[in-house]
């Protein structure tokens, strides 16, 4: 396993190639399901190598090899690691939370606008099945600040508002929530908050203490590039004994006394492969060994990269930047022409994006938000990423729209 970025002897420009990513491809789109760099899916065989090799050895060191990771995940993200559990995805997260809670009719769950699909479905389904009530925060789009989400929130909470689900970081708008102020805000009220931070870890500098949340989920897969799967969820201590995980086990009833049952039970939820969870220090070491300054250089980098990118591309595009740059991470958006094809049920993805793709090699999503016919294009910045991945976008997106008579 190589230990550092000396090791490979590369210089600045060479970072693309830590990753397995197809050369000729532009990959915009690191925001979507992150991508792993060698080295961290070179620790992942070896841990899946040891499992294989001698799988009843590795369940027997499983759980302190388990622990270990929560230790440096924990420090990472300012939080104890007996308040914390790994999940596969933030998706996963969320559903643990929602679907162990108890609410009844004229009980309001409240969230925003902008909160990811997936999870404003959990939210649905819970209200479904318990007869409580969404209530939807309308957050303004383009935004002039983040005071306007506080704003927003706060009108629509009322003294039947049992929780709040909220986003840390928007997916389709890119947007950074004032999530610490938002919390501190519904706890004065005696709220209590689900954050889904699925896009946080790696991207902001993370410190679960001072949010102050109920619940926070996020996934190490995105910006902290550990492997596909690797998530975590936190649970307030005094709020972790009505937390079950999605699938009960063993847990449920073990006799045991050192840990909490909220870890005995999403510790083991049946065999599985956890090289990705063990896998989160190796992501954390690498990825911080990458620039001198460690993780605040590769954040603050990505942030000017990605600022960098919607600077250009608004220009190219005559657009005037939908949020104020405060409000920015490593994911950036530009409000596109409208569609104007026409809308098909069956189809997975705009034709620009398709055109971007087929055409020009050039993976970056644009979506439909808040509906069709209107457009973002989203961008995200990680390390691997140059300024001519962006220069190449913006030469080709004019061409596009004149042929598809968008503008």
């Amino acid at each position: 396993m190589r230990d550092r970025v000396s090791d490979f002897k590369l210089s600045t420009s060479d970072f693309a190639k830590f990753w397995l990513l197809e050369p000729d491809v532009t990959f915009l789109n690191h925001g979507s399901f992150g991508a792993c760099p060698i080295p961290v899916l070179e620790a992942q065989q070896q841990f899946r190598q040891q499992l294989e090799r001698q799988p009843l050895k590795f369940y027997r060191e499983f759980e302190a090899l388990l622990d270990a990771a929560k230790n440096q995940l924990g420090e990472f993200v300012g939080a104890d690691a007996s308040d914390l559990v790994f999940v596969p995805n933030a998706t996963t997260g969320i559903n643990a939370v929602l679907r162990s809670l108890s609410f009844r009719p004229g009980d309001e769950l409240l969230t925003t606008s902008q909160e990811y699909n997936a999870c404003r479905n959990v939210l649905n389904f819970v209200a479904e099945k318990t007869g409580a009530k969404v209530v939807v925060a309308e957050v303004p789009f383009p935004i002039d600040g983040p005071e306007q989400v506080i704003e927003a929130v706060i009108e629509c909470v009322s003294p039947q508002t049992k929780l709040a689900l909220l986003d840390h970081i928007t997916s389709q708008t890119g947007l950074i929530f004032p999530i610490r102020e938002l919390v501190k805000e519904l706890k004065e009220r005696g709220i209590d908050t689900l954050v889904d931070g699925a896009h946080a870890p790696g991207m902001v500098n993370l410190n679960l203490r001072e949010i102050g949340a109920t619940y926070y989920t996020g996934n190490c897969h995105k910006w902290l590039c550990a492997p596909k799967g690797a998530a975590f969820l936190y649970v307030r201590r005094d709020r972790q004994f009505l937390i079950r995980p999605m699938t009960i086990s063993h847990g449920a009833n073990s006799y045991r006394t050192d840990k909490s049952r909220f870890q005995l039970e999403f510790d083991w939820m049946g065999t599985d492969d956890p090289s990705a969870y063990l896998c989160v220090p190796e992501a954390i070491k690498f990825m911080g060994s990458l620039l001198p300054g460690g993780w605040s250089e590769l954040r603050a980098r990505n942030r000017a990269m990605v600022l960098e990118a919607r600077k250009l591309l608004s220009e190219v595009l005559d657009v005037a930047p939908p949020c104020p740059e405060e409000m920015i991470g490593a994911l950036a958006v530009v409000c596109l022409p409208d569609d104007v094809s026409e809308f098909e049920k069956t189809r997975t993805i705009p034709p620009i994006q398709d055109m971007l793709w087929s055409r020009f090699k050039i993976e970056v999503p644009v979506i439909y938000w808040p509906g069709y016919p209107k457009q973002l294009l989203r961008v995200s910045a990680q390390i691997y990423n140059k300024t001519e991945d962006y220069e190449h976008l913006a030469e080709v997106l004019p061409e596009l729209f004149k042929e598809y008579d968008a503008i």
